[in-house]
């Protein structure tokens, strides 16, 4: 059965980050997303990445965009596509000669997708970053993080992927749904300060309520007790989470906690901040007492919000996993399967991460082009 966004033709310029993960969620879903490599990478005789996850699921072409004839072969793909990816600089596809005006001129109906960290305007626009530096200005980073402590970078989830790709390819389904309606394409500024930005609304909204303090000091940043991760006696980590009275009583119960409290057993009311540090050195205490293996006899399956923490090998084989197929295996690498999950229609993926060019031929035939203009075109090396 096809995927919900079957029938769907995206053209992806080949980049690294938040770009390829977009084309990844829309390949996943069904899309037919071809990408647009170097036409250099494809002479180096580049190896299939299989480790490069967010490049499965399509075919590639080889296309040299400085050459003359470059750009039209760009614009001819454009003529028939749905949406097209760019995460380059702004500016720099407009001199390649394959901006969104030229873009929308061919195909009146396209999303042009542009992917930045900074965005397409604003001082910083021009300017190189990276993930790290964009949930920084976003404010976002400097909210994760223990008390005491500088703020900790949450791997490049937050800006590249959570705020970059998943936004762009959340805004181009939205635009293929418009023009459906307008007739008229558009273009998408999906910046990752912007998306980082988004990400952390509750917490700006938390913070004008006057509920959200200083970093480590809060419900959701490790300062509650009932809301942190801790070790257990074989180096081992468990996560607990009950942040409603009915939860916390649970885990006060099967742990034992309140009989390890003075006063009779009594624990301080979860709002009760005072009492935060001293809950979290005794829970801290409690848990060292026993092996990860133990505490997850003891709380997985109930309604004490616990679950161990994992390690990214350990993860695919846990039964809750594994029923869901919550990961797969493709090409001998273990990955993420796509999700979300459809009633009626089925997310799967194509195929593993193609070689640079792997598909040249054979898209650009699909593509409408004949066999004689691609023969033209490598004669003239403007394809690979």
């Amino acid at each position: 059965m096809a995927g919900p966004l079957s029938g769907y033709k995206i053209i992806e310029l080949a980049g690294i980050g938040p770009g390829p993960f977009a084309g990844m969620m829309l390949s996943d879903m069904g899309a037919e997303v071809l990408r647009v490599d170097r036409a250099d990478a494809v002479r180096d005789g580049a190896s299939p990445p299989l480790w490069d996850v967010a490049a499965r699921g399509r075919r590639s072409v080889g296309v040299d965009l400085k050459h003359p004839q470059g750009p039209e072969v760009v614009l001819r793909l454009v003529e028939q596509a749905d949406a097209l990816i760019e995460g380059f600089r702004p500016g720099v596809t407009e001199r390649l000669g394959i901006g969104p005006d030229k873009c929308l001129r061919r195909q009146p109906k396209l999303i042009y997708g542009r992917m930045t960290g900074w965005g397409q305007t604003g001082p910083y626009a021009s300017a190189a970053g990276r993930d790290i530096n964009y949930i920084a200005l976003s404010g976002t980073l400097s909210m994760i993080g223990r008390i005491g402590e500088p703020p900790v970078p949450p791997l490049n989830l937050v800006g590249d992927f959570g705020g970059g790709g998943l936004l762009l390819a959340f805004g181009i389904v939205c635009g293929i749904i418009e023009v459906s309606r307008s007739g008229k394409g558009q273009v998408i500024d999906a910046a990752m300060v912007d998306g980082a930005a988004l990400l952390a609304g509750m917490m700006h909204g938390l913070r004008a309520s006057g509920q959200w303090g200083e970093r480590g000091t809060n419900l959701l940043d490790t300062g509650a007790w009932f809301y942190e991760v801790y070790e257990t006696a074989d180096g081992g980590y468990i996560s607990l989470g009950p942040i409603d009275p009915q939860s916390c009583g649970e885990m006060l119960r099967i742990t034992g906690l309140a009989d390890d409290v003075d006063r009779g057993g009594q624990v301080p009311d979860q709002s009760d901040r005072d009492s935060w540090p001293s809950m979290k050195r005794r829970m801290a205490a409690l848990i060292k007492t026993k092996t990860r293996d133990e505490w997850c006899a003891m709380l997985e399956g109930t309604d004490a919000c616990f679950a161990p923490v994992l390690g990214p090998d350990e993860a695919p084989q846990h039964p809750q996993l594994r029923q869901r197929g919550t990961f797969t295996e493709l090409a001998g690498v273990v990955q993420p399967a796509p999700a979300p999950r459809f009633s009626r229609t089925v997310a799967e993926i194509s195929g593993p991460p193609p070689r640079p060019g792997q598909h040249t031929d054979e898209a650009l035939a699909d593509w409408a082009f004949s066999g004689e203009e691609i023969a033209g075109l490598r004669a003239a090396k403007a394809i690979g």
